[in-house]
């Protein structure tokens, strides 16, 4: 799967800068903003991602979200992850181009894994700069829930790209190279069908009718967690904070095309040297439990964990969900 060549510059974006603070009580400290340019087939465009930790770590840990979602859902993760390090770690936690505080693509056909994977080694090249180059990455890991997986299979199973250091270990949220077909026609029927709510409350109840699959998540870290998922709509209200026209790509799909992309993916799969950890939530209408057994046998072969009570896909943010992740991570 070839990665999107830089095109020319010139097209135009749609940008919000705009930073609303709809609750009082989100987690603190709060992560430093930052921001990379990043090339696409007809220009450039800039990626928002959040740092949490120590800026001059080796150790660096990249969380990945899913497909409608913005970085800001990995906040309790990170900060777990930095106080429990025994060594400096920074967690890197990137809104996905037309999610979040990133900048939105004039084509929506743009919106798709190989130019978010290239977006994603465009912020890793930025960050080794920022190190320098007598400080070499030690450790790179990646967690990713959906979406964030997938992007991260691109990058593990490709041993020819510039990472700054192979990825060392490999979180898979509820994500494999085989998707059911019944959850993508699932996605299609909502993603980018929005309008605006009239406050955070009327919002977190429509983005939960859709997310019960995350699994039991508490109402302050769910009220929490949509704050952040919001922008300033009109006449005072609110709308979500990505661009209604990542659904495009995915309305697109067939049947013929989610094949093809398998196998595809398998193919990058089996080439994953990282240590891997397969998190499958037990009710999980995207990756079944065929897919992930196979996932133990081939490629990494995945340490599989199946959470009962969980569908598509664990919010990792449960004091036993984090622990899970962590101790992978940050253990021998």
């Amino acid at each position: 799967m070839a990665l999107p060549k830089p095109g020319l510059a010139g097209s135009p974006f749609r940008l919000f800068p705009i930073v609303m603070t709809l609750t009082p009580d989100a987690p603190s400290p709060s992560p430093q903003l930052e921001w990379v340019t990043c090339p696409h087939p007809e220009g450039q465009h800039r990626m928002a991602y959040w740092r949490w930790g120590d800026a001059n770590a080796r150790h660096l840990v990249v969380c990945a979200h899913g497909l409608t979602r913005q970085g800001r859902d990995f906040d309790r993760l990170a900060q777990a992850l930095v106080a429990q390090s025994p060594e400096p770690v920074q967690v890197i936690c990137p809104d996905v181009v037309g999610r979040g505080r990133s900048e939105w693509l004039s084509e929506p056909a743009l919106y798709q894994i190989p130019q978010y994977a290239g977006d994603m080694l465009a912020m890793l090249v930025q960050i080794q700069y920022q190190l320098g180059a007598d400080k070499p990455l030690q450790a790179l890991d990646w967690v990713g829930t959906s979406m964030g997986g997938l992007i991260g299979m691109l990058l593990a199973g490709q041993p020819g790209l510039p990472l700054p250091a192979p990825i060392r270990r490999l979180v898979l949220n509820d994500v494999g190279p085989a998707i059911a077909w019944g959850s993508v026609q699932r996605m299609q029927s909502y993603v980018g069908q929005y309008g605006q709510f009239r406050d955070l409350d009327e919002a977190a109840a429509a983005m939960w009718s859709l997310s019960t699959g995350f699994g039991p998540v508490p109402a302050d870290v769910w009220r929490e967690m949509s704050a952040h998922m919001l922008r300033p709509g009109s006449d005072g209200a609110v709308t979500l904070h990505y661009d209604p026209a990542i659904g495009v790509p995915v309305r697109a799909m067939t049947p013929e095309a989610a094949a093809a992309g398998e196998a595809t993916l398998w193919a990058l799969y089996d080439q994953i040297q990282a240590k891997t950890l397969l998190i499958r939530g037990q009710d999980s209408d995207l990756l079944t439990p065929e897919t992930a057994t196979a996932m133990t046998e081939r490629g990494p072969r995945a340490q599989l964990d199946t959470w009962p009570g969980f569908g598509h896909a664990p919010t990792l943010t449960g004091d036993d969900q984090i622990a899970v992740v962590a101790k992978f991570l940050l253990g021998d």
